[in-house]
C-alpha cells in the first residue's frame, strides 16, 4: 500500500489551445505548457527518422506509441491510488509491460501527489507532472515514459529538462525542494529503466530554452 501525503491543495487548471499548442489557465494569466516549450524546437534526429521510414509508418508508430503510453500511465497510476487494476481493460502486452515495470514504482512512498497540475510566474509555463513523492528515500519529481527499446542518457536531455521546470514549480508554489528527478521508462525490448538526476544539473538548460521558446516561438493569444 502506498501513503500519500499531500502537504497542500494544489490549484486545479484548466487548459487552451493557442497557435493549436496546449497553454495551461493559471490566476496570472495563460502559460504554455513545458511539452508545447521543449517540442517547438527542431528534431533533427526525429526529422532523419521519420524520412527513413515515411511518413505513414512514422504516423502509425507514433500514435501506438501514444496509445501505449496513456494506457502505461494509467496503470501506473491506479497501482499508486492503491486500486484494483481490472484486467479485462488491457491487452495482455500492456499487462506485461506494467508488471515488469512494477518494480521501479515499489520503490516509490510518501506520495504528495499524483498527475498534479504546476505553473511558475518565474518560468511563465505550466505543466502537469506524474508524480512527487520519495524515490529511494528522497523527495523527487518522478515522470512516467514508454519506449519501445532502450534510451541512451544524451538521448533524453528534455526529459530532464521537463522534470527540472515541475520541481521548479513546485517548489515556487508549496516552498517544498525536491531533491533529484527520476525518469522511469517502460522499454518494450529491453530492460526498463530508471535515470537519476540532481535539480540543478538542469536548470541552466531549463532557463535558456524557455528564454529562447519566448524569444523565438512564442504566440501571444489573439
Amino acid at each position: 500500500m502506498f501513503d500519500h501525503c499531500p502537504p497542500k491543495e494544489l490549484l486545479e487548471l484548466e487548459t487552451e489551445a493557442i497557435a493549436g499548442k496546449r497553454h495551461y489557465i493559471t490566476p496570472s494569466g495563460s502559460y504554455p505548457s513545458i511539452t508545447t516549450i521543449l517540442s517547438a524546437f527542431p528534431k533533427p534526429e526525429l526529422m532523419e527518422w521519420k524520412k527513413r521510414v515515411g511518413e505513414a509508418e512514422a504516423n502509425r508508430i507514433s500514435s501506438l506509441a501514444t496509445s501505449r503510453g496513456t494506457k502505461i500511465h494509467s496503470l501506473c497510476e491506479q497501482y499508486l491510488l492503491n486500486e484494483e487494476i481490472d484486467k479485462s481493460k488491457f491487452m495482455p502486452d500492456v499487462l506485461d509491460s506494467f508488471y515488469s515495470f512494477k518494480p521501479l514504482l515499489n520503490n516509490i512512498s510518501n506520495i504528495h501527489y499524483l498527475e498534479a497540475p504546476l505553473y511558475s510566474n518565474k518560468l511563465k509555463c505550466a505543466g502537469r507532472v506524474d508524480a512527487i513523492g520519495h524515490y529511494n528515500n528522497k523527495l523527487s519529481i518522478i515522470d512516467f515514459k514508454t519506449s519501445r527499446k532502450e534510451k541512451r542518457e544524451e538521448w533524453i536531455t528534455d526529459y530532464f529538462i521537463q522534470a527540472t521546470a515541475y520541481s521548479l514549480m513546485y517548489y515556487e508554489l508549496t516552498g517544498i525542494a525536491t531533491k533529484q528527478i527520476v525518469i522511469l521508462i517502460s522499454v518494450d525490448d529491453g530492460e526498463n529503466q530508471a535515470f537519476i538526476k540532481p535539480v540543478k544539473e538542469f536548470v541552466s538548460p531549463l532557463i535558456k530554452k524557455i528564454n529562447d521558446y519566448y524569444k523565438y516561438y512564442h504566440f501571444e493569444k489573439t
